[in-house]
């Protein structure tokens, strides 16, 4: 078998490292380590501005350093982190405003970590000089190859604040949007309810309202809270990139994570990277207990590949894994242990995608703080757990494969807007009612199908696809109607799209607004409904339903009607290439459709038991087995041509084939 790292490859392993954790007589021997698993990369000091810089003004960086030193001594290269994440108690009792603010008026505390608000001026800078002493210390310093902003923008809830300075900021932000407050009472529809404003700083933040707050206001918030990310994130790139020239500057995403628009924020950024998590994830997402457990110690077949996915559209074609879990977290409410080999099959499967780096977090498990609970790929004596065995198999795998060129170009793309879930946070109509769900539901439809899937942002070039989906999406920018009405490829429309302006107004002639001529209908009227109160839904000489939602619309001359409800009322239409749901289908339907949709445009299908997946890279295809149970993949896949695995796939277990070409 070849040995880890022994032949060179254009993909690396990676971990997360933490030396101010440990004594430094410690650093050589860890260094050594990581290099003989066939580590490479090390991310460091993303949380460490306590040890950087103790007392305002003092600053420590000679154990930085040396750590840099000790690490490229070994042939590591190093992510160099900010760590602005975590600012010191010195600083928060210096500026206590700058704590971010719950929409209940109370603010966040000390002692954890993203105990700031985006919109503070005074800890911008602050932010700024740090980033600034770091590359002008360490900026070509020969270790660094790449810098990570700041960790996990908005994580526990803090792209919303409701701080005074976010109250400044956001009134500032709508005078240069708005113009005059005359246009802002406009296009909010503040005649409704008295709410109309004399100035702009009469305009308070969306919270604490008696019933349900203007929508039109709180898609606004939304906006700019998500522009304070972008730019506070600009702050620090530009300041590297003037000192630290040549490296990549990235940032780690998270899992289903919406409060602001990651594909803005990546216009400064390189790289987008995102923390897979797995086990801890399935435990969150709304799912039937059924499928939970039916995939507990594997996680969702879909739930990796749809980040790998996001993240890729997002950073232009560049992706990592910046932190891939390696046993039981210690943030769900359950926290289960992956099956033996899943850790080597969530690595492959992100090499599949296309990712550049799979990155574990951490090296060692912690023994003190709030992540002792949080496997490591080593416990906190050193000893190796599992988790070190599969990542040197991993290694081992990648040697065998050698170069594994690009993510092969999807034929089938997803249109993803975190504007559209604003917007339908803001307003659901129903409870259970939820732009993750819908966008999730139709990626899960394509890959079933076997198909290689591109996540492409609203601004996205969809002229190369055969087939597109756009889940919910309320407003439609003018740019991504004018790609739908451009793209020659089938389109799938979801409920919900093109039912408001871009000030959350019903458009003039109704949903689906811009889309309208497209899609030949009109929506008069939607309803929502609990899961008793299911739609039946006639399609193929077949039973399904709406499961939550329902839209009465009116199909213009030349549309045809390829589903109707139990009542006779259009769900499924057609207009050309043009398709239309007039509601939200439940699985199976939503499988017959997408299968149908992509058997008229021409793409190769498979039909793929439950957990069986696959993805393409390069040569190779990659087939993993998510469970529940072994699987015979020869009758799916009868090319014989195994670089790795065979026909037979235990759970937990990849196969990757050699692609004819």
């Amino acid at each position: 078998m070849p040995q880890p790292g022994s032949n060179p490859s254009d993909v690396s392993i990676g971990v997360c490292y933490y030396p101010e954790h440990w004594p430094e007589k410690m650093w050589a021997g860890d260094a050594r380590r990581m290099r003989e698993a066939g580590i490479s990369r090390v991310r460091i000091g993303e949380f460490a501005w306590s040890r950087l810089e103790p007392s305002p003004g003092q600053y420590d960086f000679g154990w930085l350093g040396r750590a840099l030193d000790t690490l490229h001594g070994e042939g590591l290269e190093v992510i160099l982190g900010t760590p602005t994440a975590t600012p010191p108690k010195w600083l928060v009792d210096a500026m206590p405003d700058m704590l971010p603010v719950d929409r209940h008026g109370r603010p966040r505390g000390f002692g954890s970590r993203r105990h700031y608000c985006f919109s503070h001026a005074g800890y911008r800078r602050e932010c700024a000089r740090i980033v600034r002493a770091l590359a002008e210390r360490f900026g070509k310093h020969p270790a660094i190859v790449a810098w990570q902003t700041d960790n996990e923008y908005g994580c526990h809830n803090t792209v919303l604040s409701y701080s005074d300075e976010a109250k400044l900021g956001f009134r500032h932000w709508l005078k240069d949007r708005y113009g005059s407050i005359a246009s802002l009472n406009e296009a909010w529809g503040n005649v409704f309810w008295s709410m109309e404003y004399r100035d702009f700083d009469e305009i308070d933040l969306p919270a604490g309202t008696v019933t349900e707050a203007n929508p039109a206001h709180r898609a606004d918030f939304h906006r700019y809270s998500s522009d304070q990310v972008a730019a506070f994130n600009r702050v620090q790139v530009e300041i590297i990139r003037a000192l630290s020239p040549g490296r990549d500057v990235l940032h780690n995403f998270m899992t289903f994570f919406l409060d602001f628009d990651h594909f803005e924020t990546m216009k400064d950024l390189d790289i987008a990277t995102w923390d897979s998590y797995p086990l801890g994830s399935l435990d969150v997402f709304p799912a039937s207990a059924e499928h939970k457990a039916a995939f507990a110690r594997t996680g969702d077949p879909d739930l990796q590949a749809f980040h790998h996915d996001l993240y890729r559209g997002a950073g232009r074609g560049r992706f990592w894994v910046m932190e891939q879990q390696p046993g039981p977290v210690n943030w769900a409410d359950y926290n289960l242990d992956a099956m033996p080999g899943l850790v080597r099959l969530w690595g492959l499967e992100g090499f599949a995608h296309g990712a550049e780096t799979m990155s574990y977090f951490r090296w060692r498990q912690v023994p003190f703080a709030q992540e002792q609970f949080h496997a490591g790929l080593n416990l906190p004596d050193g000893s190796p757990d599992r988790a070190f065995h599969e990542v040197r198999q991993l290694s081992a795998d990648l040697a065998a494969l050698g170069p594994l060129g690009g993510a092969a170009r999807a034929r089938a793309a997803l249109v993803f807007s975190y504007e559209a879930a604003w917007f339908l946070r803001v307003q659901p109509q129903g409870r259970n009612f939820s732009y993750i769900e819908q966008a999730f539901a139709m990626y899960r439809a394509l890959r079933r199908l076997g198909l290689d899937v591109d996540i492409a942002g609203p601004e996205s070039d969809l002229s190369a696809y055969s087939l597109i989906l756009v889940p919910s999406m309320p407003f439609v920018p003018e740019r991504l109607a004018a790609e739908l009405v451009r793209a020659e490829g089938a389109v799938l429309a979801g409920p919900r799209t093109g039912s408001r302006t871009a000030s959350h107004r019903i458009p003039e002639n109704l949903a689906p607004g811009p889309l309208s001529d497209l899609l030949g209908l009109r929506v008069t009227r939607a309803e929502s409904f609990r899961s008793w109160s299911a739609v039946p839904v006639r399609y193929e000489n077949e039973t399904f339903r709406f499961d939550r939602w329902r839209e009465f619309v009116e199909p213009a001359a030349g549309t045809e009607v390829l589903a109707e409800t139990e009542d006779g009322r259009p769900a499924l239409t057609r207009k050309g290439r043009a398709h239309y749901l007039a509601g939200t289908p439940d699985e199976a339907l939503l499988q017959r459709i997408v299968a149908r949709l992509a058997r008229e445009v021409g793409l190769a299908t498979l039909d793929l038991p439950a957990g069986l997946r696959t993805r393409r890279r390069g040569g190779y295809r990659f087939i993993f087995n998510y469970g529940p149970g072994p699987a015979d993949i020869s009758p799916h896949f009868p090319d014989t041509r195994f670089v790795l695995g065979g026909a037979r796939l235990e759970v937990g277990d990849v196969a990757v084939l050699r692609e004819a070409g």
